[in-house]
């Protein structure tokens, strides 16, 4: 039981986006919370999971859950990214590019809380596509999983 314990602790969660979503149905609506949520060690592992429920708690519960199966590892030279990436996915475009010791985290939302949950603490990111907020972190995930290491 102890070991639980201490993984949940070493983890950064950050709740990225709650919707309100509702469904129509024969009853009346039946309304319930769709919640995104940002999980990493800040050591190079990442992961994000999308949970819903009738409550925020037990939402938040189900998408930490499902982040923390699914964590990605993260390519790391120092403190930034090995080399420059675009990627696209959906609408979404997210541009991340390396930095030198210094620099910091210089990203929009979306994308700094996933790149500050992975632990890279210099980089210069854009996003160019759409605005919505889970296609970026998904893009961002998807680009940071693309990322290749450099010897």
């Amino acid at each position: 039981m102890q070991n639980t314990d201490q993984q949940l602790e070493e983890y950064f969660e950050r709740v990225v986006q709650v919707n309100r979503v509702s469904k129509k149905t024969k009853g009346g609506d039946k309304r319930s919370l769709s919640v995104l949520v940002v999980v990493g060690d800040k050591k190079g592992r990442v992961g994000v999971g999308l949970g819903k429920a009738a409550e925020v708690q037990s939402a938040v519960r189900k998408a930490t859950t499902y982040a923390k199966k699914h964590l990605i590892e993260v390519p790391l030279k120092g403190r930034t990214i090995p080399h420059q990436i675009l990627v696209k996915s959906g609408a979404a475009k997210v541009l991340l590019k390396p930095a030198p010791v210094g620099t910091g985290v210089i990203a929009g939302g979306a994308v700094r809380v996933v790149v500050e949950a992975a632990g890279i603490h210099d980089i210069v990111s854009k996003i160019l596509g759409t605005k919505n907020q889970a296609s970026n972190v998904y893009a961002t995930l998807e680009a940071l999983g693309k990322l290749k290491r450099i010897v």
